[in-house]
């Protein structure tokens, strides 16, 4: 998948594409029907498809205070689109240009103009420009006017609830990783580069991969059943079992929240590789204990309740046949 940043010198080999706009954080099944709707239109046209997308996220320009939990990174979010086979990202800089900038600008400048689009897919609830002025029925009217077609996409839902970056946050937030991967339809899961902690699991006999999450993570504090994803140095892919703590440990510190992993079957050294964690189950919830040794005989019978969840995990169809279920 090709990567184009900003708008301005649009390679002419993806001009007149089928593109889809928003800011797709988390990827989740809402987007993954605006993206195949583009896709299936740009074959049906014969034409590039790509998705364009906003960085940073139009709320952190506004409200560059207040963290943002953001299920993805700029980087995931590329890696599930080219999972979904779409042809290139464009990624736009949210700045104060692109903000001030009124809905008939907007279109004209950086879709007319810039990307030189043929078709535009958005969701029913897309508001662009100054204000948020624009609306669908804006864009597609402007689209008219210059020549390309816009679809809109209908809310998308199952069990009568909508597919919703904010639905997806409220369930992390409350520990259910397992409704959010339902919703995503994939699982959800952070990466870091893994640095030195204070080595308390390594004296209780279960040493610990600890990497810093984004400012803003507001991931229910507990025990994970989760899988670790890994690089070798030959290149070879690693995927191990493993179980994540997520909280202030308060049996020592009542400290800041810190994210500490124990792989199971593993006895290298992860210092300074990055890795990534996918949270699969919610084991339980946080706890303060009396003492070390009742500390380890819970974290044996946390670390054997994980292994069994992520067991019956690779026996189901979680999904709903999303295309990124395996992604």
């Amino acid at each position: 998948m090709q990567v184009v940043h900003g708008y301005r010198d649009f390679p002419a080999g993806l001009e007149r594409s089928s593109l889809a706009i928003g800011n797709f954080d988390g990827v989740h099944r809402g987007h993954q029907a605006l993206l195949l709707a583009t896709l299936a239109e740009a074959r049906r046209l014969k034409r590039p498809a790509g998705a364009m997308v906003f960085e940073p996220h139009p709320r952190q320009f506004f409200r560059p205070d207040e963290p943002l939990f953001a299920l993805t990174t700029l980087e995931e979010k590329l890696r599930l689109f080219a999972a979904l086979e779409v042809d290139f990202a464009a990624v736009i800089a949210f700045d104060a240009e692109i903000a001030g900038m009124p809905p008939a600008t907007f279109v004209e400048q950086v879709l007319a103009d810039g990307l030189r689009v043929g078709h535009v897919v958005v969701g029913y609830d897309f508001y662009f420009g100054k204000g948020r002025a624009g609306t669908p029925e804006t864009m597609q009217q402007l689209g008219a006017g210059l020549g390309f077609g816009v679809t809109v996409i209908a809310p998308q839902a199952e069990a009568g609830e909508v597919f919703s970056s904010s639905a997806v946050r409220a369930r992390l937030s409350a520990g259910d990783v397992r409704g959010a991967a339902k919703e995503l339809g994939h699982w959800w899961r952070v990466s870091g580069v893994v640095t030195s902690g204070a080595r308390i699991g390594t004296g209780m006999g279960f040493p610990t991969a600890n990497i810093r999450l984004t400012p803003g993570v507001s991931l229910g504090h507990g025990i994970y059943a989760v899988r670790v994803g890994l690089t070798e140095p030959d290149g070879r892919r690693r995927k191990l079992q493993g179980a994540a703590y997520f909280g202030q440990r308060p049996t020592f510190d009542n400290g800041a929240p810190v994210l500490e992993t124990f792989l199971f079957d593993f006895n290298g050294d992860l210092y300074g590789r990055e890795i990534e964690i996918e949270f699969v189950a919610y084991v339980r919830p946080d706890q303060r204990f009396p003492g070390m040794e009742a500390l380890m005989v819970q974290i044996d019978k946390d670390c054997a309740r994980a292994k069994e969840l992520l067991d019956a995990a690779d026996r189901e169809h979680l999904f709903g046949g999303s295309p990124l279920g395996r992604a």
